[in-house]
Parts: C-alpha cells; structure tokens; sequence
C-alpha cells in the first residue's frame, strides 16, 4: 500500500510526496520547474516537504546560457 499526498505552495501544485510500502519517509516527486532541487529527496512528512517547497519560492533557478 502506498500514501500519497500533494503538495501546494502559493496556489500551484509543486509536486507529490509518496510512501510506498514499509518505507518511513516520503519522496517529493517535482510538478514544476522551480521544485526540481527537491525531487528524488526524503522527508519525514508531508509537512515537512511542503516547509522545502516554501522555501523554494524566491530563490533564483538555475540560468541556462543563451546563444547571442
């Protein structure tokens, strides 16, 4: 059986958290671009991932160079 819960940050869904099985944390599985740093990483609880996903909004993504 697994848990899963979806995780909303400033009116946008940031992404899901799932549980599968016997396993004791949560793994964020990022919705939008801004969440990418935390997909793939363990949380305690689905509080938890939504506290990181809050902490996400105004921090600078990652640039990728353009071509003049």
């Amino acid at each position: 059986m697994s848990d899963a819960f979806v995780i909303e940050v400033a009116d946008e869904t940031a992404g899901i958290v799932v549980r599968l099985g016997n396993e004791k944390s949560f793994r964020f599985h990022a919705s939008l671009p801004r969440y990418f740093p935390l997909d793939g990483k363990a949380f305690a609880t689905p509080r938890d991932a939504e506290r990181a996903a809050l902490a996400q909004i105004g921090r600078p993504g990652r640039q990728k160079a353009r071509a003049a």
